[in-house]
């Protein structure tokens, strides 16, 4: 497994804090800042598709 390169966390209103990372491999990782060892894992592709589903309102239902 390749090393994972978090970028710097994305937090939103009340301090909700989560990474992106990603490995040489192409894989993509979403975790909790600070919790960077329990992690969601896929490619690159899934990645960009949950982010532009979220963007949509696909998720909305869940807030």
């Amino acid at each position: 497994m390749s090393d994972i390169d978090w970028e710097d966390a994305f937090c939103a209103e009340g301090n909700n804090c989560y990474r992106f990372g990603t490995d040489g491999d192409g894989n993509s990782y979403i975790a909790v800042a600070g919790q960077e060892d329990v992690y969601l894992t896929d490619n690159g592709d899934a990645l960009r598709s949950l982010i532009r589903d979220i963007k949509a309102g696909k998720a909305d239902h869940l807030l």
